[in-house]
């Protein structure tokens, strides 16, 4: 087990030295500006995070995410360019800076922070490792996967996750790693594996994709990780980061205090929302020191609303998903979700 995560350590350390150096302090805001564009790496099609449409119409968590920051931005949520990335390619991609921020479903860890120097900018999404069976097998509980061949995405944090608890708990099994989340779920599909393990988000949304519809397959009620989903950034560049972590904490703070797309008309002519208590002064400083046109959190809400009803309308209640909230609640919604205020 020690040659494996020494391994994999080494491996991660030499991609980090070989790829190209790190933007410095503002020069993301800077070539996006100039661009006019914000370039959003996303996973290639995951249904409720990324996916396009039969018209070439991107939707999803992430997606509405990257057209929030163009709308703080660049003053209008429609320029973005959604480029799709493959897991293993994901972190190359960004580090060549042929893309300006990724997201699809990547997991805050230390090493990648740390040996990578790509930046966290804040937890968007929380997760936690599920396994996806047939229901014709009546498999109901992760014991019964003893001996089992369990398929798994390549290059994640799933597929270390998923040696390290058989391997504690004595069990063997069988992996098959696949290079991306929809072969993994395909090969589960085609009876290839026995189960198919990842975050349980992305099994809720795989599952959508099978042949003969969702009921043909379950996701076991067991979890064996947290997974801590953020944005990532370029390392090095501060002010990008300051700036995407605002973003998110806007839309959680919007939410807390009330604030979604249908009524932000007339609680801005109203005056007292906690959330617009700052003088135009005020607003005016923060948005130069920023790096962006004043109103700018006014033009995320408008653009795609408070965090919850992006929560719902892209995987939760009003979604083909209808994944409960959970940890993604407000923290005084009995969730996680909790931003600093912008005083």
């Amino acid at each position: 087990m020690k040659l494996v995560v020494t391994l994999w350590c080494t491996a991660m350390l030499i991609l980090s030295l070989i790829i190209v150096p790190r933007a410095g302090a503002g020069e993301v805001l800077a070539g996006v500006k100039a661009r006019g564009q914000v370039r959003c790496g996303v996973s290639e099609s995951t249904p409720g995070f990324s996916e396009m449409d039969s018209a070439g119409v991107w939707h999803g968590l992430d997606v509405d995410f990257c057209r929030a920051v163009a709308a703080a931005v660049l003053d209008d949520p429609d320029k973005v360019a959604f480029v799709p990335v493959s897991t293993s390619a994901r972190f190359p991609v960004l580090q060549m800076q042929r893309i300006d921020l990724l997201l699809g479903n990547t997991t805050w860890t230390l090493t990648r922070e740390a040996v990578l120097k790509v930046q966290f900018p804040g937890i968007l999404f929380f997760d936690g490792q599920g396994f996806m069976v047939p229901t014709a097998a009546n498999l109901t509980t992760l014991a019964d996967l003893n001996g089992a061949t369990i398929c798994v995405e390549k290059g994640t944090t799933n597929e270390r996750n998923l040696t390290y608890y058989f391997k504690m708990k004595g069990w063997s099994l069988k992996p098959l790693v696949l290079d991306s989340a929809a072969k993994a779920a395909a090969a589960l599909f085609a009876g290839d594996c026995h189960a198919y393990t990842a975050d349980s988000a992305q099994l809720a949304a795989m599952r959508l994709l099978a042949q003969n519809g969702p009921q043909e397959f379950v996701i076991l009620p067991e979890r064996i990780s947290n997974e801590p989903i953020s944005p990532v950034v370029w390392g090095g560049d501060q002010e990008w980061t300051s700036l995407i972590r605002w973003v998110l904490n806007v839309l959680i703070l919007a939410e807390q205090y009330g604030i979604g797309r249908d009524n932000l008309d007339a609680v801005i002519a109203e005056g007292s929302n906690p959330l617009l208590r700052a003088t135009e002064d005020e607003r005016e400083l923060l948005a130069r020191s920023m790096g962006v046109t004043p109103g700018w959190g006014q033009r995320i809400v408008r653009a795609v609303g408070n965090y919850g009803e992006i929560y719902e309308r892209n995987v939760g209640r009003d979604s083909p998903l209808k994944i409960e909230r959970g940890l993604n609640r407000l923290w005084n919604q009995g969730g996680l979700h909790y931003a600093p205020s912008l005083d």
